[in-house]
């Protein structure tokens, strides 16, 4: 690919930035059917990666988004949350807090890779690999609008329906 990657943390995760197109991805959801990116077009899309199903800042962040779900709607946007659980993990995410929108599995790390968002963590002084919060905002034409690196749960709703 030979793309230079920027150094601007808050424009740019792994060489993704605003107006590039957003990688194409086909992954299970928590139904078990197949989402594929590219088949959502014509659609505002927010895809948002979060570390771990039912631990309490990724509890806070779906809740937000479920509880926003109509406003989101009423712009045309869909939400699709991506993390490196199960479909049976994410199930019962879904179940415990009745979540209104997919949640889909990258157990292989193939999406988290493309968008760049598996990095090494630091927890306590241990050092491993996860997922970096981050939100996508991807117009109709599958074009990256915004990138939310770092994501910081509280008030991300509102910084998300703001650029839709």
């Amino acid at each position: 690919m030979g793309k230079t990657v920027k150094t601007n943390p808050k424009e740019n995760v792994a060489g993704i930035e605003s107006g590039d197109k957003a990688p194409d991805f086909t992954l299970k959801s928590d139904t078990g059917e197949s989402v594929k990116l590219s088949g959502l077009k014509g659609r505002k899309v927010v895809l948002y990666f979060y570390p771990k199903d039912d631990t309490p800042g990724c509890t806070k962040e779906a809740c937000s988004f479920r509880d926003g779900f109509k406003e989101f709607e009423k712009k045309g946007a869909i939400v699709l949350g991506v993390s490196t659980d199960s479909i049976v993990s994410h199930q019962k995410f879904k179940e415990k807090f009745h979540l209104n929108f997919p949640l889909l599995s990258d157990e292989e790390k193939k999406v988290v890779n493309a968008y760049g968002v598996w990095k090494q963590k630091s927890l306590y002084g241990r050092k491993f690999m996860g997922i970096e919060r981050t939100t996508f905002v991807i117009d109709e034409a599958g074009k990256v609008k915004k990138v939310f690196p770092r994501v910081k749960v509280d008030g991300h709703y509102d910084e998300v329906l703001a650029e839709l």
